[in-house]
């Protein structure tokens, strides 16, 4: 079953527009799958002075549910490696996420080889082609568990300068993510950028998500990236750190570097008194 989930608002400077982040989730006997998608736009052709149309891209591709050049099952790393190389101001820049799920939950990125101190709407900046692992404490029935998922950056946003950090792509997470991990599943989610034209006129908080569910054969690559513009996939499972030293780097993916961000404290107006 594969589930779209929509999240928080943000401004993209090329369309001047409002979008909002999806994702999608699958689930089968062993996987559940998070996708969101985009939708392709068929192109006309004028030839000389007469009035030619081409036919649909989609009539010399494959109608396979598979997205054409990649798919949902590949290596962490492979598809956001893929965009780091392509063309764009993306190499280099820090895309800022936030993370976000059920009361009580937190969330941690290792830094120096340790976890900083985890924090219910963890924010960082994170590189596009990089994996990272991350930690999830707290979760809500099951104490003391720890999860350790990935979160991979398929590609940037352009929101108005200066307003990055106000406008992050949300990482949430529901306790039925959590839950099916810990029973030995493994969750895939996908969130895309939502096609304006397209978008369902449902305001979204940045901590709250809506999930659209969809078959288990179908890849969550290809189905959101019919709805949108996909932008980071993130993989829940059940696999612990290891206990052997030298395969530490290996499955933190080698440290990749990221940028904490540091939410403001709130203002107080003059007459207001902080209680102690």
């Amino acid at each position: 079953m594969l589930k779209i989930l929509r999240a928080a608002r943000i401004f993209n400077m090329i369309h001047y527009q409002a979008y909002e982040f999806i994702p999608v989730r699958s689930r089968s006997m062993k996987q559940l799958l998070r996708i969101t998608a985009t939708n392709l736009l068929t192109l006309a052709i004028s030839i000389c002075s007469s009035l030619t149309f081409a036919d649909s891209p989609d009539a010399y591709l494959s109608n396979q549910p598979h997205h054409k050049l990649f798919s949902g099952d590949v290596p962490p790393g492979v598809l956001g490696t893929a965009r780091a190389m392509g063309r764009g101001p993306v190499a280099g820049y820090f895309q800022p996420i936030a993370f976000s799920g059920p009361q009580g939950t937190k969330f941690s990125l290792p830094q120096g080889g340790v976890f900083q101190t985890p924090s219910p709407n963890f924010m960082a900046g994170i590189l596009i082609g990089s994996v990272y692992r991350f930690q999830i404490t707290g979760i809500p029935g099951f104490e003391g568990a720890e999860l350790f998922p990935t979160v991979e950056l398929l590609d940037r946003t352009y929101p108005p300068p200066g307003l990055a950090t106000r406008f992050p792509i949300p990482i949430n997470l529901d306790q039925e993510d959590l839950e099916t991990a810990l029973d030995g599943q493994m969750v895939t989610r996908v969130i895309y950028l939502e096609d304006p034209e397209t978008a369902v006129p449902l305001a979204e908080k940045p901590t709250t998500s809506r999930a659209i569910d969809v078959s288990y054969y179908q890849d969550p690559i290809e189905v959101a990236d019919r709805f949108g513009r996909p932008v980071a996939i993130v993989r829940i499972g059940s696999v612990l750190p290891p206990t052997t030293e030298e395969l530490t780097p290996q499955f933190y993916f080698g440290y990749p570097a990221w940028a904490p961000i540091y939410q403001p404290e709130p203002e107080y107006a003059p007459h207001q008194v902080q209680q102690p």
